[in-house]
């Protein structure tokens, strides 16, 4: 019996390009030596690609992303040394390098991929939020920090939060776009469709997973994307004022201790006066970025060694082994991103798209002013991640991810006339 292989046309008839698979038919030729996929001007279209693709976005964040390797080589080999308890260097950096691939894959197929296309089935989107939940309740375990926000099943762990951030961006714009060019943005019920749908995905990831951290990346995005779309400060006055009245009741009867103690720790000297409890790694941080001074410390010198460093504190390692002229590379590095998300929202010329890439920018920008306020001791230790500097597959692949939106963006043809008026 003849055996099908499949083939794989491009064809151009859109501002993105549309794969189809099919069957060859029963004469065509399949000998050695030929392709198993017949690409039709193949060369046009990787032309094509970089001349529309953001290259220089994705640049920057290979850029980032090996500085970030770099450090996460000198981390871990430190603690390998030192005798802490861990896998081989090796395994860490070839996850790393592994995950930065995947993630340029997935940037390159939501670049060319219209994120229309993906909006437009967002009860899907909604129902893949269901499914990560249940499997968080199902299978989540312990991540060591009392946050229940891992699935790990042969040797690979996953972190559904940080899809369910991306997926939460894709909609939630979707929503407000509908709600700005079809309703009243700042009448009673469009404030109370976008709020309950924050509110659902917000509270569903602190009752499953006790994730403060990714909730409240959640929470800045909603701000940030919820003002660009026009809303009146009164409703953020209106938010406030309720969220102060909850106040008491979340913190006596939803939170649990060890949350209470980590969210004022950096404010209460009180709690950890020692730096030997609960503010262990923040201390400990803050030791280690010390000591690289200027430039980093000198060869030879014996590095720190403290749980996270290779994660969540690896702002510490590249002031450790870089110093200061480090720590300023990757605010740097990580503020031409930001801006640059911003630009290209302000250029797309449609809201919705604007406002995918002001919640990807969000995103990027609170995960980074928590993270390294972690490392200096101004902002609670709640497991928040740097953006493509950190270890950790699931971060980067969709770190990478929510960067060929912004791409994808870009790529797409503009329409004539837009404006911001509210």
């Amino acid at each position: 019996m003849r055996k099908e292989l499949l083939y794989a046309k491009i064809h151009k008839d859109t501002p993105g390009y549309i794969v189809y698979i099919f069957f060859p038919p029963s004469g065509a030729e399949t000998g050695p030596g030929k392709a198993v996929l017949e690409i039709r001007k193949f060369k046009p279209y990787i032309k094509e690609f970089f001349k529309r693709a953001d290259i220089f976005l994705l640049c920057i964040c290979i850029i980032s992303s090996i500085f970030g390797i770099t450090m996460i080589e000198k981390a871990v080999t430190g603690m390998y040394e030192g005798g802490w308890n861990m896998s081989e260097p090796a395994k860490y950096l070839t996850v790393q390098i592994a995950s930065m691939l995947i993630g340029i894959v997935a940037f390159v197929l939501l670049t060319v991929i219209d994120v229309d296309l993906i909006a437009q089935q967002w009860k899907l989107l909604m129902m893949l939020d269901l499914v990560l939940l249940v499997a968080l309740v199902l299978l989540g375990e312990d991540d060591g920090t009392g946050n229940k926000s891992w699935i790990r099943f042969a040797g690979i762990g996953i972190q559904p939060s940080e899809v369910i951030k991306v997926i939460y961006v894709i909609v939630a714009a979707k929503q407000m776009t509908y709600l700005k060019e079809y309703r009243d943005i700042n009448s009673f019920i469009s404030v109370v469709q976008m709020a309950a749908h924050f509110l659902l995905i917000f509270g569903a990831i602190v009752v499953v997973s006790s994730d403060l951290g990714s909730a409240s990346i959640l929470l800045g995005i909603f701000l940030i994307m919820f003002f660009v779309i026009g809303a009146r400060l009164y409703w953020f006055a209106a938010g406030g004022a309720a969220v102060a009245a909850a106040i008491p009741l979340l913190w006596n009867y939803f939170l649990k201790d060890y949350q209470k103690q980590r969210l004022i720790a950096p404010y209460d000297p009180s709690i950890d006066p020692d730096g030997w409890g609960i503010t262990w790694q923040t201390t400990q941080s803050k030791l280690t970025l010390a000591s690289g001074r200027l430039t980093g410390v000198e060869e030879g010198h014996s590095p720190s060694i403290f749980t996270g460093k290779h994660t969540d504190f690896i702002f510490s390692c590249v002031g450790e082994n870089l110093g200061m002229i480090g720590c300023i590379a990757v605010i740097l590095l990580l503020m031409i991103i930001i801006i640059h998300c911003v630009r290209v929202g302000l250029k797309s010329g449609r809201t919705f798209d604007m406002l995918v890439c002001i919640g990807v920018a969000a995103a990027v920008t609170f995960q980074t002013f928590i993270n390294i306020g972690m490392n200096i001791g101004i902002t609670p230790v709640i497991g928040i991640t740097l953006p493509f500097f950190s270890y950790g597959g699931s971060s980067m692949v969709t770190m990478f991810g929510a960067m060929g939106l912004v791409s994808g963006v870009k790529y797409k043809l503009k329409p004539e006339h837009f404006s911001l008026v509210y």
